[in-house]
């Protein structure tokens, strides 16, 4: 760009830099509002439910459905308070349930792959109260089973591990062991699908991710894999054995995998 051309467009930047200084200031100003006043926050909710009556009618109602508030005060907070934004990303949400029939999963529709012992909800919470989402790297195997039902036990399980947040909690605890992880095990596919699902479809519900023990031979994997999570990447953390025993359970609680 030459100097002339430089000195042309810099007036218009800085304009529209000064434009967009209040909105900015608005923004932040009304997302402290929904935060500290319940009543805004209501008001907020009902307009998502009312605009998703209107133009989203055919979906469903009920629990996971259009008009659960609860769900949409969360999808709120996730867009920042943004009510166009929240329609948008629940209307997705709440279309994908529907087509994956989400409501219908269960331990029988998911017995077989769940046999493989491949992932589980652990049956106590960490120290921080978080439900536990178990995988055990070593035991998948992509080649095995078709990648719909490796999906329907992860969105079971998840289903799973939120409802048994205790009250006032909203997060769990993913925990991938990785002991034993070679290259039969790798799944581009699935490791994205996973973090999508957190993503898009229960946000800011997973609070962070440890990665247990990991070979040399996955490091590589992970750094292909990295750019597609975005943001989840900072959930994660690379630990050893002796850090979940030491910093997330007790004795008493601690899963089975890590005792020996």
């Amino acid at each position: 760009m030459s100097l002339r051309s430089y000195h042309s467009l810099a007036p218009q930047f800085v304009n529209s830099i000064k434009l967009t200084q209040k909105p900015i200031r608005n923004c932040k100003f009304s997302v402290m509002n929904c935060i500290s006043d319940p009543n805004y926050s209501r008001k907020l909710v009902l307009q998502v439910k009312e605009k998703l009556e209107k133009d989203y009618h055919s979906l469903p109602v009920g629990k996971n459905g259009r008009d659960d508030e609860e769900m949409i005060l969360w999808f709120l907070k996730d867009r920042k308070f943004s009510v166009d934004k929240a329609v948008e990303k629940l209307t997705k949400a709440i279309k994908w349930r529907q087509e994956f029939r989400v409501s219908e999963l269960n331990e029988e529709s998911v017995k077989g792959v769940a046999e493989t012992g491949k992932s589980y909800v652990h049956d106590f919470l960490d120290i921080k109260d978080r439900p536990v989402l178990l995988v055990v790297a070593s035991k998948h195997l992509p080649s095995v089973f078709d990648v719909v039902e490796d999906e329907k036990l992860c969105t079971f399980l998840v289903e799973k591990a939120l409802s048994k947040l205790p009250p006032g909690k909203e997060e769990i605890l993913g925990i991938i062991d990785l002991r034993g992880f070679g290259t039969q095990n790798a799944d581009l596919k699935f490791l994205t699908f996973l973090f999508d699902v957190f993503y898009c479809y229960y946000p800011r519900r997973l609070g962070e991710v440890l990665f247990v023990e990991a070979p040399f031979v996955f490091k590589p994997f992970w750094q292909l894999v990295k750019p597609w999570v975005k943001s989840y990447a900072s959930l994660v953390k690379f630990c050893s054995v002796e850090t979940v025993r030491k910093e997330y359970f007790t004795e008493a609680t601690l899963p089975v995998n890590f005792r020996n």
